[in-house]
């Protein structure tokens, strides 16, 4: 028996039907299905009513919905408890695409640090892949990636959306680039071009705009922060989430500045996600928090 086994019982009560609570819980409806099942055969009882119209509580299962709220909150009082213990001397580790670095992560850690000085924080980064398994595996607490408008999301995480925006072209002021209005492709093709190694979702779009035109030249670099220095250095341009530009040093101070893309209406995403299977430390999630006021703020702004 596990513990969402029986959130996934309390979940179908609330919203009415399966239907509902796989959409809430990011998974398919057999596989949801599937899961209750397999808690009904340990049970012995037919916790669902099962019909064409859709699956329903049955009454057996209703007759256990008390003792299944008070094995919930039982688990909730432990990992509240848990969370205390942690809360003074845990690390928290966040793995990160470094999107969005300056204007949102940074200020993020430096104000959870003013509330939990004792509270180390590493920051690692790394590509989308590399942070899901290491959220798999427990070392990483959140990890911070960057998505596609239409992609699916991870469904073994909870994901919680800070940022939303569009690609953009980041150049030196004196580029030619620089000049124009909006920049398409053609001009894209003509310049050295810094594109984020394969497994980061803006080598991916970037792939896509050009559909196998090469440009003049091309480097292959990890990460926005990367990105921006090599462009600061006269190096060529790169294709970055604007969220990835805005609030930045570099651009503040008129070392680097972006001009929209023509390209069809794409947007990237800036997600925290944290695993599903455990609860978050109290110092983790103190840090989550701060991440998504801070991003609503900058939303805020930039809207």
């Amino acid at each position: 028996m596990r513990i969402e086994q029986l959130e996934y019982v309390q979940a179908v009560t609330r919203l009415g039907s399966l239907r509902r609570v796989a959409e809430e819980s990011h998974l398919s409806q057999p596989a949801l299905s599937e899961t209750l099942r397999n808690l009904e055969r340990e049970l012995g009882v037919d916790l669902l009513d099962r019909r064409r119209s859709g699956a329903r509580i049955s009454d057996q299962g209703r007759e256990l919905l008390p003792y299944i709220a008070q094995v919930l909150d039982a688990v909730d009082l432990l990992r509240r408890a848990a969370d205390e213990q942690h809360r003074v001397s845990r690390m928290v580790r966040v793995g990160t695409v470094n999107a969005a670095t300056v204007s949102l992560v940074l200020p993020a850690i430096r104000e959870f640090r003013e509330a939990h000085p004792q509270t180390q924080v590493e920051v690692v980064d790394a590509q989308q892949a590399e942070i899901h398994t290491a959220l798999r595996e427990g070392s990483f607490d959140l990890g911070l990636v960057n998505y596609l408008r239409g992609d699916d999301l991870a469904p073994e995480f909870h994901c919680t959306e800070l940022l939303r925006g569009r690609p953009v072209v980041c150049v030196r002021p004196d580029s030619r680039l620089a000049a124009l209005p909006v920049v398409g492709v053609d001009d894209l093709l003509g310049e050295s071009l810094i594109v984020m190694r394969s497994g980061y979702v803006m080598h991916r779009f970037v792939h896509r705009l050009l559909d196998g035109r090469q440009p003049l030249f091309s480097y292959s670099t990890d990460g926005a922060e990367m990105g921006k220095i090599m462009v600061a250095k006269g190096l060529g341009v790169t294709v970055l989430p604007d969220y990835s530009i805005a609030g930045d040093p570099l651009a503040e101070t008129g070392v680097i500045t972006w001009r929209p893309l023509d390209c069809r209406a794409t947007e990237v995403v800036l997600v925290a996600q944290r695993r599903k299977s455990s609860a978050l430390p109290h110092a983790a999630r103190s840090l989550h928090d701060v991440l998504v006021r801070r991003a609503g703020s900058l939303g805020a702004r930039a809207a």
